[in-house]
């Protein structure tokens, strides 16, 4: 399998993902936003950072870089798309998946490792994973999920909630929210489950010289898109 990593200006993750992604084996490319060519690549990963400088709304100019016509194509056809962070909001504004990124309650930008506890069955990022909490970190000021009780419903009958913050046993409390975002979701699906959505960075856990590979347990879940 082929990845490529797109590149926005202010991406400032983009480096971490590719060198995850080379530390798992895979061969890997940088997409630059004004290419019209997703170079063969069957996994597209929108990275973290700050695209644009975040001005006017987080991800909002981004949707529109001349690669999100690809990507969104890509999408549409049922390829394999994930966004991180800054990338999960972008993929929120081009109404990739359901939902969008608020300003944190706490109106801070929030840099800390967090627990992530799996949530739906069957989706290619989940459905393997056996634990009850991942250390995983989480670095943004404009994270918190919401959606109206509508998508909401949809969202919790069809599985398509991918994480929840939890503690260190797997507990799904207040306590354990760090941005307030609904319901503690810190990832989803769209309704096919080929899009994911993530605000925490599994790509800064996955090197075992930074003391936590949790976040290559999830990431290497995306290699069972191969046998699928």
């Amino acid at each position: 399998m082929k990845f490529g990593v797109v590149v926005f200006p202010g991406s400032n993750c983009d480096q971490d993902a590719v060198d995850t992604l080379e530390l798992m084996g895979q061969e890997v490319v940088k997409l630059w936003h004004k290419d019209h060519d997703l170079q063969g690549c069957d996994f597209i990963i929108l990275p973290g950072g700050f695209s644009y400088g975040d001005y006017l709304r987080t991800g909002a100019v981004a949707r529109f870089s001349p690669i999100m016509n690809e990507v969104i194509a890509h999408a549409n056809r049922g390829g394999y798309l994930m966004g991180i962070c800054n990338g999960f909001q972008v993929l929120a504004e081009a109404r990739l998946v359901p939902g969008v990124l608020l300003r944190n309650a706490n109106q801070q930008y929030v840099c800390k490792n967090i627990y992530l506890t799996p949530q739906s069955p069957d989706a290619l990022l989940t459905a393997d994973l056996d634990r009850a909490a991942y250390k995983i970190p989480m670095a943004h000021g404009e994270g918190r999920y919401f959606a109206d009780a509508d998508t909401l419903k949809a969202l919790n009958d069809n599985g398509q909630v991918l994480f929840r913050y939890c503690d260190e046993t797997g507990a799904i409390t207040e306590a354990a929210n760090p941005n307030g975002s609904l319901e503690n979701i810190a990832g989803v699906t769209n309704k096919g489950k080929n899009v994911f959505g993530m605000m925490p960075h599994p790509e800064r856990a996955a090197d075992p010289a930074l003391g936590n590979t949790d976040g290559r347990l999830i990431l290497d879940q995306i290699l069972k898109a191969v046998l699928v």
